[in-house]
């Protein structure tokens, strides 16, 4: 009888040995598998928070050159026209004692000059006094929509005439949200700096040129929060409705990559290089015409 309760003993201890050797390589299989399949930032992730991106510094430029129009106008005492803005934007002005309201109004939808489609209305606030060396400017959207996505938010930004390299600067200091024609979301807040660097007051919206730095946070529909921060000052061209150089770092749970959007050219190509230095050929956008 003995015998047979050591025997019975002994297998048990065996079974159990086993069963937790199992329960180890499992576990050790299941934690690889986590670590090795882990990104921080998929391509369509990517797609999305680049398109936020271009939502923001589209208002800002908008937000931007009407204010300029006004600032050129007072602080010239001369005539002054930008041609940015089409014909199918109405822009209405009142003045009261302290402050200049304006209201941008797109309607159901207006085209600008770099093929991006806006509908809906920004309205500006700021100081009336033209001649002050920096102000704020309060930014409000109403049902506001980006090439059918539709945004809602604000911003307060620091409008310097001019900066420490002689130029018009505008540090935005935003926050977004937006909601997609398929049901994806995504908020998008943080401060930017623009840096005006070439045709300002030239009156042609083509010559216009910004440096872009700063930081941003972007989190997405399933709760993924990314950190964006500038490394290389991002180059914006009116002309073209990408930024066209320019290293932007991405991190989420302490991983990073960087987005290079490479040397001037104007696509919407990047160069997505991973924590391991490996890298991919990018394409962020998805709304563009055929």
């Amino acid at each position: 009888m003995k015998k047979n309760l050591k025997k019975v003993q002994k297998l048990m201890l065996i079974s159990l040995a086993c069963l937790t050797l199992f329960s180890c390589d499992k576990n050790e299989e299941e934690s690889d598998e986590i670590i090795s399949n882990e990104l921080v930032i998929t391509q369509t992730e990517l797609q999305f928070s680049d398109e936020s991106e271009m939502i923001s510094e589209e208002i800002t430029a908008i937000a931007e050159d009407v204010y300029a129009t006004d600032e050129i106008i007072y602080t010239s005492k001369g005539s002054y026209f930008s041609d940015y803005l089409p014909e199918c934007v109405t822009i209405t002005t009142v003045v009261t004692e302290t402050s200049r309201e304006k209201t941008i109004d797109f309607g159901e939808g207006c085209e600008l000059p770099n093929g991006n489609i806006l509908g809906g209305i920004i309205s500006l606030s700021y100081a009336r006094d033209m001649e002050l060396a920096e102000k704020t400017i309060t930014l409000n959207l109403e049902k506001f929509t980006f090439n059918s996505v539709s945004i809602e938010g604000g911003a307060n930004i620091l409008r310097v005439r001019s900066n420490e390299n002689g130029n018009p600067q505008s540090t935005a200091d935003a926050s977004f949200s937006a909601v997609w024609p398929e049901g994806e979301t995504a908020t998008f807040e943080g401060e930017r700096t623009r840096e005006w660097i070439e045709g300002y007051g030239s009156g042609f919206w083509g010559d216009n040129v910004f440096l872009i730095t700063g930081k941003r946070t972007f989190n997405n529909k399933v709760g993924n929060t990314f950190e964006k921060e500038v490394l290389s000052p991002l180059r914006r061209e009116l002309s073209c409705r990408f930024i066209v150089s320019g290293v932007l770092s991405i991190s989420r749970n302490n991983a990073n990559v960087s987005l290079d959007f490479g040397d001037g050219e104007c696509d919407a190509k990047g160069t997505l290089t991973y924590t391991d230095g490996s890298s991919d050929e990018v394409f962020l956008r998805r709304f563009l015409k055929n």
